[in-house]
């Protein structure tokens, strides 16, 4: 996999934005991503255009972001005042202002935006990109998060939406009193999450250091480009790896953990019959795709999904190219 250009202080914020954009695209697009939205397959309320649109509305954001990473290798901006929540807030607003479906890309923009972050403090320190730096500095931006921060993710939420959501006995989403309670106690976005991720991957992500992300899809996808296959069914094989190893939590809050498991289980055995690289393989992934859609999206694996678009993003970051 190539590394990454140098690049001049100027063009970073630019660089970081293509890479995730070009991430986020290459995620909906992989197809038959089983269970979600992609290139030949849309829900009722919501399509393929849908997510195409609100990648490119988000844009803007992960830009701001990743310049804030630069400000803060230059020293006129200090970590504790990065604004990652409004950020995300801003982001999503913009994604529902550019296109008519539901919630499209909540979890991927969560994951995203620290890393955009991220990327723009690591490639200003090195000048080149380093996963082990990279790595390091988003470690430190979701550390770095503030009451404030989870207040706007909270109205991020507000307005995406998403499905999935239940009910939790503390500081639950769709309690009014709840950001409130954030502010006044002065509860950072990060620990948030340290609550929140026994029961949501997209949680547990940013309190593990992106550890899906890294040690499993991110290994998985290098593997896969490595070995010349196509980067459509490089994201397919790595969206099943994932979903294979880490029962989708949004699937386990709609449905149960037993119906969770038994969908990696699924995708696990489709990977063992070669995926999209083998007739039987194609077959299962397909039958697959269709028992895992219905009208209310219950085994939609959404936060499987929002990962898989991290994982692409640090291989673009890294050099890789289509």
């Amino acid at each position: 996999m190539n590394k990454s250009e140098a690049l001049n202080e100027n063009d970073i914020p630019n660089f970081v934005t293509q890479c995730l954009l070009l991430a986020t695209l290459l995620e909906v697009s992989g197809y038959p991503k089983p269970g979600n939205v992609h290139r030949t397959a849309d829900f009722q309320e919501t399509c393929y255009e849908h997510f195409l649109a609100s990648a490119v509305a988000v844009t803007p954001f992960f830009r701001h972001s990743a310049r804030e990473g630069v400000m803060i290798r230059k020293g006129t901006l200090k970590l504790h005042e990065i604004e990652t929540g409004k950020a995300i807030k801003n982001a999503v607003s913009n994604a529902l202002l550019w296109q008519h479906g539901k919630n499209t890309l909540l979890g991927s923009i969560i994951l995203l935006t620290p890393m955009a972050v991220a990327a723009g403090l690591t490639l200003a320190r090195k000048s080149s990109f380093s996963i082990t730096e990279f790595r390091k500095n988003l470690k430190a931006v979701v550390e770095s998060t503030t009451p404030n921060d989870a207040a706007n993710l909270y109205d991020a939420i507000a307005l995406a939406q998403p499905g999935g959501l239940g009910k939790v006995p503390t500081l639950d989403v769709t309690d009014a009193n709840s950001k409130q309670k954030i502010l006044h106690d002065r509860i950072s976005l990060y620990e948030i999450f340290k609550i929140s991720s026994s029961w949501d991957s997209v949680a547990s992500e940013w309190v593990s250091n992106y550890g899906i992300t890294f040690d499993i899809g991110y290994r998985y996808l290098k593997k896969q480009l490595e070995g010349n296959v196509d980067i459509n069914t490089a994201t397919v094989h790595t969206y099943l790896k994932v979903l294979s190893k880490v029962p989708d939590t949004l699937i386990a809050r709609k449905t149960g953990k037993a119906k969770a498991k038994w969908v990696s289980t699924e995708a696990e055995q489709i990977l063992m019959a070669g995926g999209l690289t083998t007739k039987e393989g194609k077959r299962r992934l397909l039958d697959f795709d269709r028992k895992l859609r219905d009208p209310n999206h219950t085994l939609n694996p959404g936060t499987t999904a929002d990962i898989t678009a991290a994982i692409l993003a640090v291989a673009i970051l890294n050099g890789y190219r289509p």
